[in-house]
C-alpha cells in the first residue's frame, strides 16, 4: 500500500514509518523540516517537505494514497500569542479539504482519550473538533485513535521533583489513570492500517493502567528516591505553578481543566467502558529513559 505519516520524525511517527517500511508497504512521511529529508530516506521512506498549513501542498501529498495518517502536531505552550483552539480547527480543516480533494479513503487520525466529550476538558477540545468534522466526510474509512495519557508527558515533573522531592499536580494520589508509550500507539497505528476498513472506528490505546502514587513509586525507584510522593494541589496552584514557567495563561487554563478532568474520572469514563488490550511498553520500562534525563536535569 501506499501510506502518508504526518508528523514528521516524532515519537509516534518514525517508530510507525520503520514499521510500516519493514512490512514492505510504499511510506511518503511529510515534514515541514527540509534537514528531515536524509533521515526519511535512511529508513527506507520517501520525504514530502512543507507546511500542514498549506492546503495545496497536502492534496499534492495526499493524492494517490491508500492510507493517511493524519496528526495534529504539538505546539508550543509557551506562545502567548498561540490560540491553541484555533490552531487545533485550522490543522483539521486542512486535512478534511486535502482528504476531500485528493480522493483519499482510508484515514487513520491521532486522537485522544476524552475527545467525545465537547466541554470540560480544556485543551482535548481541539481534538474534539478535529473529530466531529472528520466525521462529516463521506465515503471515506475513517478510524480515530485515542491514546491515553503519555508516558512522555511525566518529563515535565523532572523540575518539581528535583526542587521538591515530590510530584506536584490537580491530579494524583490514588487517581487510577491509563498511560500508553508511543511505541505502543505506533504498534497499533500500524495493525490498524493491516485491518480491513471500516466507515467509523474509534480504537482506545493504552500500555498500563496504574494510579498515580504507583507511577511515583516506579520513578523513584529507578531515580534513587524510593519514598517519592504525588501531591494533588488545587487547581489554582496548579495555574500559578504553570504561569510561573511561562506558560501561555489560556493554555494553563486549558491544561489544569484537562488535569481536572483526569481527577474527577470524567475523562477516563468512556475509556474504561470500552477497555482495550493493553500494549507492551511498561512504566518501568520507561523509567530507565526518565531515570537518564533526571540524572541530566
Amino acid at each position: 500500500m501506499k501510506i502518508i505519516i504526518t508528523g514528521s520524525l516524532g515519537n509516534i511517527s518514525k517508530p510507525l514509518t520503520i514499521d510500516l517500511v519493514g512490512k514492505g508497504h510504499s511510506v511518503t512521511v511529510i515534514s515541514s523540516k527540509l534537514e528531515k529529508q536524509k533521515e526519511i530516506e535512511a529508513l527506507g521512506a520517501k520525504a514530502a517537505i512543507g507546511p500542514l498549513e498549506d492546503v495545496s501542498f497536502l492534496v499534492k501529498s495526499f493524492t494517490g494514497a491508500d492510507v493517511a495518517y493524519c496528526m495534529i502536531p504539538p505546539n508550543n505552550y509557551f506562545d502567548h500569542n498561540l490560540d491553541l483552539i484555533e490552531y487545533y480547527h485550522r490543522i483539521g480543516n486542512n486535512y478534511v479539504q486535502a482528504i476531500q480533494e485528493s480522493g483519499v479513503k482510508r484515514v487513520i487520525h491521532l486522537s485522544s482519550i476524552g475527545a467525545h466529550l465537547d466541554q470540560g476538558t480544556g485543551i482535548i477540545l481541539g481534538h474534539h473538533y478535529v473529530e466531529g468534522v472528520l466525521n462529516k466526510l463521506s465515503n471515506v474509512a475513517i478510524t480515530f485513535m485515542r491514546p491515553t495519557a503519555f508516558y512522555y508527558n511525566l518529563y515535565g515533573f523532572l523540575d518539581t521533583i528535583k526542587r521538591t522531592g515530590v510530584i506536584a499536580s490537580n491530579y494524583g494520589e490514588e487517581d487510577k489513570v491509563p498511560w500508553v508509550s508511543p511505541i505502543d500507539i505506533a504498534r497499533a497505528i500500524a495493525e490498524e492500517i493491516g485491518l480491513p476498513p471500516v466507515d467509523r472506528k474509534v480504537r482506545y490505546v493504552a500500555s498500563e493502567e496504574l494510579t498515580c502514587n504507583e507511577v511515583a513509586a516506579i520513578l523513584g525507584a529507578a531515580i534513587g528516591k524510593p519514598d517519592l510522593k504525588w501531591k494533588v494541589i488545587t487547581n489554582e496552584q496548579m495555574q500559578n505553578g504553570l504561569e510561573a514557567v511561562g506558560m501561555a495563561p489560556r493554555i494553563a487554563s486549558g491544561l489544569v481543566e484537562l488535569n481536572a478532568a483526569l481527577h474527577d474520572g470524567t475523562l477516563s469514563e468512556n475509556y474504561f467502558r470500552n477497555r482495550p488490550e493493553m500494549g507492551k511498553v511498561r512504566l518501568s520500562d520507561f523509567a530507565k529513559e526518565f531515570a537518564i534525563a533526571f540524572k541530566q536535569n
